[in-house]
């Protein structure tokens, strides 16, 4: 009961944070949404006792993505005054209100169910950075490496979307210094 509660908190969690970085307007909320995304998703990996993957995909990704946040700030202008319109105060309080029973909810729920069991079994004498060479490499093969190409599609699309970018901003450089020397 415990890891299905934990389980479906974590998803609307996750699916709220992406939902963030889709719709915002503001790059470093965006960043800052993606990073507790990625943070929310270790949860799953903790809830499931892999805890060197939990472990590693907050270390990784959202090392990654604060690295991500670095650069957004020197690229944006992050000193003008962002200006946010809450539509609906009631709606806030109540969700804030609900995530706070649901954590309490949560944290109180092992003191309450003593019969909670592992969704794969531990096999003797064998830690749990073995176990997760042999699932991954042999039950989750496929989704690892389609997983491992989508990230490798991702950087590429990232790297080719700034170097356009950078190419535009370039070439309105040059125009405005043509401009400036036809000034004089």
């Amino acid at each position: 009961m415990y890891e299905v509660i934990a389980f479906y908190i974590f998803s609307i969690l996750t699916v709220g944070m992406f939902g963030i970085v889709v719709m915002s307007k503001n790059a470093l909320y965006a960043m800052s949404a993606l990073a507790g995304g990625m943070i929310f998703i270790s949860g799953f990996f903790f809830i499931l006792d892999a805890e060197f993957l939990g472990v590693v995909q907050i270390v990784v990704y959202s090392g990654a993505i604060m690295a991500l946040y670095a650069f957004g700030m020197m690229f944006f202008d992050t000193t003008r005054d962002v200006s946010e319109k809450m539509r609906s105060k009631k709606i806030a309080y109540t969700l804030s209100t609900l995530s706070a029973i649901l954590i309490v909810v949560i944290l109180c729920m092992p003191l309450v169910s003593e019969n909670i069991q592992a969704s794969y079994p531990a096999i003797e004498n064998v830690g749990n950075v073995q176990m997760v060479g042999l699932i991954l490499f042999t039950k989750y093969l496929v989704p690892f490496e389609l997983a491992a190409i989508m990230l490798l599609v991702a950087m590429i699309s990232g790297i080719v979307l700034a170097s356009k970018r950078m190419d535009e901003h370039l070439a309105i450089e040059e125009d405005d210094l043509e401009d400036i020397k036809e000034l004089r």
